[in-house]
């Protein structure tokens, strides 16, 4: 797991092969498909161990940062920031990852929506929690403020984009 973990990172679920990971992880062809039945499985379950450990870090960031529900709104840039400043950073795997394999229907799309929901709902506790007006919009809103600086961020090489997102964010608030 940990030899597909940084090359699909690295490099991409498509580009990788499973002969690739099997030669970087140095084991066996079988020992592989004795815990993944094919590469959808591991392409799945590798998304879903990042789900765990990025949201479990995020959210660890942002409550060290700030106490207060709209505090937390703000501080979830300064996480990206730091994130983005990263020198291994290459944009949020399940944005890259949704954007190849296309399918809705691939299970590691599907793992990919489930982050992008757990991560709307973690916002919209916040906004719940801070008490602003059109509670789901908001948390929409920055929800796409957030994935925007992810891309822009990874596209341009600017974790800057995190600052600038944070700033239309602090209006919308």
């Amino acid at each position: 797991m940990q030899a597909a973990s940084k090359l699909f990172y690295q490099e991409g679920v498509q580009k990788v092969g499973v002969d690739r990971i099997i030669a970087e992880s140095d084991v066996a062809k079988m020992s592989l498909y004795n815990h993944f039945n094919s590469k959808d499985s591991l392409i799945a379950a590798w998304l879903e161990q990042r789900d765990i450990s990025w949201r479990q870090w995020f959210q660890e960031t942002v409550e060290k940062q700030a106490t207060t529900p709209t505090d937390r709104l703000l501080a979830m840039f300064d996480a990206l920031e730091e994130w983005f400043s990263q020198p291994d950073f290459r944009g949020c795997a399940f944005i890259n990852s949704s954007v190849e394999l296309v399918d809705p229907e691939h299970p590691g799309y599907q793992v990919a929506l489930k982050h992008q929901q757990a991560i709307y709902e973690y916002i919209l506790q916040l906004v719940y929690a801070a008490e602003i007006a059109n509670s789901e919009a908001v948390a929409e809103q920055l929800l796409l403020l957030m994935e925007g600086a992810i891309v822009v961020a990874m596209m341009r090489r600017q974790p800057g984009a995190a600052a600038q997102a944070k700033a239309v964010a602090a209006i919308l608030i």
